[in-house]
């Protein structure tokens, strides 16, 4: 069965772009186009899609208003924002968005945006066993703008899984980077700890470690938020080990 697909967009040179490249999908059928917010709303809501191709910057609204309107839809469809603008990624992933895809695009990126949209499990279970083959190299690229920085380990407090890429979470920031948890997890040194599925914790930023009820851990963290990281049960045993306690 293929899927359905709408396209959001406002330009109609994007629209036919997008229909040109998922003709070569034989399992996504284009079955609506939306040039702005309101209608794709007015789509959206008479008849049921399994993706949506949105665009962030349009008249009338924004895709990122017709994506939190979707959230709470018992059948909403995966989004995947087609933008010409990186600089809405965060608030896009924040919003459960399957992909996020940066003008220009080719038919690659594309499959690889519907793969992810259109499966299921986005998460193992259990944290993966890293490759040992793979080597630590400490610094994580970060795109700011049109510029790349490289962010030190050292400033990671931790990351966390966002559908194949992860959020670093630094002292007072956090940003987006395109690598997944396990990615992250042969990059970066034995200072960084799996306590979950979806956090990667450097232990050189854990202020505290909090049991709960059920057996696992919370650990407090030294940035600005004092965010807290939950530690799965199977990995609370390892961290207790780890620390000797």
């Amino acid at each position: 069965m293929r899927a359905r697909c709408l396209i959001v967009d406002d330009e109609a040179p994007a629209r036919e772009e997008l229909r040109f490249l998922l003709r070569g999908f034989d399992d996504v059928q284009v079955v609506g186009e939306a040039t702005n917010a309101e209608e794709a709303l007015v789509l959206l809501g008479s008849l049921t899609y399994d993706v949506v191709l949105l665009d962030i910057r349009m008249p009338g609204g924004t895709g990122l208003e017709v994506a939190a309107a979707l959230r709470d839809s018992p059948q909403r469809p995966a989004v995947i924002f087609t933008t010409a603008y990186p600089d809405h990624a965060v608030e896009a992933f924040d919003l459960e968005a399957a992909d996020y895809l940066v003008k220009p695009f080719d038919a690659g990126r594309l499959r690889r945006a519907l793969d992810r949209a259109l499966s299921t499990g986005a998460y193992e279970d259990e944290p993966p066993v890293p490759d040992a083959g793979s080597e630590a190299l400490g610094r994580i690229p970060v795109q700011r703008g049109d510029r790349t920085v490289l962010v030190d380990e050292s400033e990671i407090v931790y990351a966390s899984a966002a559908r194949g890429y992860s959020y670093l979470k630094l002292a007072e920031d956090r940003v987006l980077v395109s690598w997944s948890l396990s990615d992250l997890e042969r990059r970066l040194s034995g200072h960084f700890f799996r306590a979950h599925r979806s956090y990667l914790v450097n232990l050189d930023h854990v202020r505290e470690l909090m049991p709960d009820f059920k057996g696992a851990l919370v650990l407090v963290m030294d940035d600005a938020q004092r965010s807290r990281v939950e530690v799965s049960r199977r990995q609370a045993r390892e961290l207790r080990r780890l620390l000797g306690l």
